[in-house]
């Protein structure tokens, strides 16, 4: 059976926790930042966790 070869690009944007948990970076930070207000601005800046529907194709495309 071949090796698995890890998607570069989920590598860098995506990290597992101590539980196994598929840690992310939120979107809707990079622009068009004046209409939104300061509180959503604060929360999208933490870092959020993988749907579970979505934590198994990412760990395979993580190579986990």
């Amino acid at each position: 059976m071949p090796k698995i070869r890890t998607k570069k690009g989920a590598m860098k944007r995506f990290k597992l926790t101590a539980n196994k948990n598929v840690k992310r970076k939120k979107a809707f930070t990079s622009h068009i930042l004046t209409k939104k207000t300061s509180k959503r601005k604060r929360h999208l800046r933490k870092a959020g966790l993988v749907d579970a529907t979505q934590e198994r194709r990412v760990k395979r495309m993580m190579g986990v």
